[in-house]
This record gives C-alpha cells, structure tokens and sequence, in this order.
C-alpha cells in the first residue's frame, strides 16, 4: 500500500495536501478505496460551502455501500474536482491524484496524522479484521 510522505491523514482515510498557510486539497486514501470497492458516483459540495473537521463534507457511492467523506481542516469550499462527477472510477485508479475538494481560507485543522502514524493505524486497522 502506498502511503505518500507529503501527505497529512486523517482517521476516517482522507488525505490533505497543503498547498499555502490557507489552501489545501483533500482526497480518500489507497487503504479508502480499497475498502469502498469500485466508486460509481460521488457527491461533492458546492464551491461557497463551509467546511469543519470530523464532519461529513461529500459522499461516494460504490457497488457496495455510500460512505461520508470527513473534511480534515475548517474553511471555505474553493474548489472541486469537476472530473469526478463524470468519472468516479478516477479514484479507484489514482486515490492521490484524484482529489475531491481544495479548501481555502482554513481556520482550523483537525487531528492528522503524518505517513509513518498512517501507516502504523493502518495496520492496526487491517489486524483487526
């Protein structure tokens, strides 16, 4: 499982790429996707919309279930990820690249965890089942 150094993680599987002091992007992880299954649609806010950490900020759908994504910081929606409404599958195929959302104006990070504490949780996670 690939777990990308620059990245910040969260306990619910979502990633942060931080892009200045104000701006980040967010996405689900490898270990997410794999979990959720094959993604057939995803539900994203709008830009404008305000964003807090833990709490649920998009959905996606897989052949499985639908699942909450959880917004790691607090801010403003700046940005989504137009592409993944039309292709989904995106996320399966590059978890990293295919973000959801950039977030500016952040006033706030929840509790993240770097690659290394990730990695650790995941383990303890995968020991479980």
């Amino acid at each position: 499982m690939k777990i990308p150094n620059e990245l910040l993680y969260t306990r619910s599987h979502e990633w942060i790429q931080k892009l200045d002091e104000t701006s980040a992007r967010v996405g689900v992880t490898d270990y997410a996707q794999n979990q959720l299954g094959d993604l057939v649609f995803v539900n994203l806010p709008e830009v404008g919309d305000p964003v807090t950490p833990g709490e649920s900020f998009a959905d996606v759908e897989s052949v499985k279930a639908v699942s909450d994504l959880y917004s790691p910081v607090g801010g403003t929606v700046s940005a989504i990820n137009e592409e993944l409404l039309d292709a989904p599958q995106r996320i399966n195929e590059a978890p990293y690249d295919a973000w959801f959302i950039e977030v500016g104006e952040i006033t706030e990070y929840g509790d993240l965890m770097d690659a290394a504490a990730y990695e650790a949780f995941c383990a303890e996670e995968e020991a479980k089942h």
